[in-house]
């Protein structure tokens, strides 16, 4: 009879690869990666204020993109974070296979995804299979729409951005937006930031889309009815307010394609912070996703959490109900927490998954907090075993499918936290001895679409050498 083989662990133990692609530029203070988890799961390689790089993992390449000319003192706190969503537009003409578009598109985009935001087929999402260069793009889906597009399609790209802050004093020019499917950096407000980012920081983002382009959705279903500003399900029993700051997405029926943030929620309905332009009805299907509008902000030896608003260019300090513990220092880490399979963090009712930014405080030492999205509070010093390994200058994070892998790169020794367990274990061991010790994260992981195979990626401190281990 079948007998189950539990020698995988033993067998497949970890082991840290030289990749045959050097980094460019060796790592140093603020030097850090900025990963898209999109198709391709393109890495930005941020080298300096004026040189940048993506990386192609499957082609193990870096590729020099336009400068993004980043006023400020480019160094410990420069940080960035990626988008899911790319530019919109609305469309100037199409058919059921085509949609002409008003951007001037720089690549090949194929592979990548288009969702109709409103007018005709609005709510459906297609695959790219190609489209043309230069202004007006027309853009080629994979799979027919239903009618033809028309002049009232209005789209939006789901291509990666990626935005960065640059340390410093900060001005105009400090944080900017590179785009991926135009090639073009774009500066950003900096009002709302404090005066000068002069300390370790983190940036994240809480997107809708993950892995390869797989939506991220914490709960799905079909409308009962709904107002101007509401969205109902009677059949559900949701905690109060566990909602709030999500967006809500209207994928079929009335309103189809409307996207709005979510800010509160009752048992059975969801208030949405903007009036809705077609009120959804009974025949209203609708997902509650990661919210693709906000950016998150920590670090800079302060307490202060600050949020940026996409489509408003602004930035919020936010009052917590309860504040951080204490302040971050170097080679903190800052991951929001969506994926954990088990059951009480994936409850509809209860949810936990994509409520929590999580984040080691670094500086040397070992406590861990989170910040709740929707309740807008911090939970301090969470307990967690053992709780002795402390992390400072020279530590990496990479957050995968439930688990933060980290590494005092120093020691050549490995960590793997699980969120639902509140654990961290021994994960392997890197005997290729790094450089001095640096603050800037240069660890990603690349998920191979096919298999599903994973892999932790690092550029070594003050060095070139490129890494990879298989997560087994």
């Amino acid at each position: 009879m079948p007998v189950a083989n539990f020698n995988r662990k033993i067998l497949d133990l970890k082991r840290w690869v030289v990749m045959p692609s050097l980094a460019p530029n060796t790592t140093a203070a603020g030097v850090c990666i900025i990963s898209s988890r999109l198709e391709q799961q393109r890495q930005l390689y941020m080298v300096s204020a004026s040189l940048h790089y993506l990386y192609y993992p499957f082609e193990d390449g870096f590729v020099q993109i336009p400068s993004g000319g980043f006023a400020g003192t480019f160094g410990v706190g420069t940080c960035g974070t990626s988008s899911a969503v790319g530019p919109s537009g609305t469309a100037t003409a199409g058919t059921t296979t085509q949609i002409s578009t008003n951007l001037t598109l720089a690549r090949s985009l194929a592979g990548y995804e288009i969702e109709i935001t409103a007018g005709p087929n609005a709510g459906l999402r297609r695959k790219i299979a190609r489209n043309t260069v230069g202004a007006n793009g027309v853009i080629t889906v994979t799979q027919p729409f239903p009618v033809a597009i028309t002049s009232a399609s209005a789209y939006r790209l789901l291509t990666p951005r990626w935005y960065v802050v640059n340390a410093g004093t900060l001005a105009s020019g400090s944080f900017r937006v590179y785009d991926f499917a135009l090639n073009t950096w774009t500066t950003l407000a900096h009002t709302g930031l404090p005066a000068t980012l002069a300390s370790d920081a983190r940036m994240i983002a809480t997107p809708s889309v993950g892995d390869n382009g797989v939506p991220i959705a914490f709960a799905t279903g079909k409308a009962t009815g709904g107002s101007a500003n509401t969205l109902v399900n009677s059949a559900k029993a949701w905690a109060v307010n566990q909602w709030a700051n999500f967006q809500v997405r209207i994928t079929a029926g009335a309103g189809s394609g409307q996207i709005r943030t979510i800010a509160s929620n009752t048992g059975t309905a969801l208030t949405v912070s903007a009036n809705w332009t077609i009120n959804p009805d009974a025949t209203s299907q609708y997902a509650i996703e990661g919210n693709d509008d906000f950016l998150y902000l920590m670090g800079n030896a302060a307490v202060a959490l600050f949020r940026y608003q996409i489509s408003t260019n602004t930035w919020t300090t936010l009052a917590p109900v309860a504040a951080r513990g204490a302040a971050p220092g170097p080679a903190l880490s800052g991951h929001w927490v969506y994926n954990v399979s088990r059951d009480d963090w994936t409850d509809e009712n209860n949810i936990i998954n994509g409520r929590r930014i999580y984040s080691f405080r670094g500086g040397g030492t070992a406590v861990l907090d989170y910040y709740d999205i929707a309740a807008n509070t911090w939970v301090s010093a969470v307990p967690y075993a053992p709780g002795v390994e402390t992390f400072t200058t020279g530590s990496k994070y990479v957050y995968a499918d439930g688990f933060l892998y980290m590494t005092k790169e120093a020691t050549g020794r490995w960590f793997r936290y699980s969120f639902a367990d509140h654990a961290m274990i021994g994960w392997g061991h890197n005997v290729y001895p790094g450089g001095a010790a640096v603050l800037g994260d240069t660890s990603f992981d690349v998920v191979e679409p096919e298999s599903g195979v994973r892999f932790i990626h690092m550029i070594l401190n003050t060095s070139q050498i490129h890494m990879r281990c298989m997560v087994v």
